[in-house]
């Protein structure tokens, strides 16, 4: 997948799961984007290739998406400890 379509989904993606875990308002575009990228990462090591769809970009986008979600949980562990 290019570097472009890896921005893009990731981008895409890390937005999906901010808005899932309620952390839109506080993170801009480029954090969405990283959220997404590593969201990608953690998801295509956690699943491998269990998610195989037709278009490749909707398997590379939950796959990224399921990872996000998992990366913001952990942020939001490690959050609650500290003092706001």
């Amino acid at each position: 997948m290019g570097i472009l379509i890896t921005i893009i989904v990731g981008g895409i993606a890390g937005w999906l799961a901010s808005m899932v875990m309620g952390r839109d308002a506080s993170m801009g575009i480029i954090l969405n984007i990283v959220v997404g990228v590593v969201g990608g990462l953690i998801g295509g090591f956690l699943l491998g290739s269990y998610i195989n769809l037709s278009p490749e970009w909707l398997s590379y986008l939950i796959t990224a998406f399921i990872g996000a979600v998992i990366l913001l949980l952990v942020l939001n562990l490690v959050q609650r400890g500290r003092a706001r």
